[in-house]
């Protein structure tokens, strides 16, 4: 195996590819309904790890939300600026972003951290429940494993992927000051030749 490609090199080369392959998650779309259901108009809604933009970006800002994503690859976010021009995207780490505490009513993160370091994601968590309003929410997906820093192949790309249990990643939910509100867990096979089935769990946690 050669070596791990960065999440930059990976959804660069991907591409509509990746849209293509999820884009029946009837999930996630489940998720983002019920989270467009209980924010209020013109909700600041912030997506990290936008992607195309599709479906996350474009369903909160058709419901009226005001979306700003993130992405580290800049292929994603000139795909993502052209499908979604109601969302604004921009390039992006987040690791390296900084925004005051309490500056969103809602934060996405669909399967953006799984090339995180495990110690990446859980100061991530933090963060992120320090950036939502008191009463805000933040929707959470992953793969859930006990896993860091396992080598292996994804749609043909070498990558390093880390993650945590289902439980345990609601334990650091809770722990970060949020409260789970809605939860749900499916077996998905993306529409892609080198990919297999893959859990996922959906997390939707509050702001106390």
């Amino acid at each position: 195996m050669t070596r791990p490609e960065t999440a930059a090199e990976v959804f660069d080369a991907l591409g509509t590819d990746y849209e293509h392959a999820f884009r029946n998650l009837a999930e996630q779309r489940a998720a983002l309904t019920a989270l467009a259901e209980r924010l209020p108009a013109g909700a600041t809604v912030l997506d990290l790890g936008s992607g195309t933009g599709r479906p996350a970006a474009a369903a909160l800002a058709a419901a009226g939300c005001a979306v700003t994503g993130y992405d580290v690859a800049p292929k994603m976010v000139e795909i993502a600026r052209a499908q979604v021009p109601a969302a604004r995207f921009e390039v992006g780490d987040m690791r390296e972003l900084t925004f005051e505490d309490g500056s969103w009513d809602a934060i996405t993160a669909f399967f953006s951290m799984l090339q995180l370091p495990r110690a990446d994601q859980e100061t991530m968590l933090g963060r992120l429940a320090a950036w939502l309003k008191p009463g805000g929410l933040l929707v959470f997906a992953t793969v859930p494993a006990d896993v860091d820093g396992v080598d292996i192949v994804f749609m043909g790309h070498p990558v390093r992927a880390s993650s945590f249990t289902a439980e345990v990643l609601k334990e650091k939910l809770v722990a970060a000051g949020l409260e789970i509100v809605r939860e749900e867990e499916a077996v998905f096979v993306p529409d892609h030749p080198e990919a297999g089935p893959e859990p996922h769990v959906y997390l939707t946690a509050r702001r106390r």
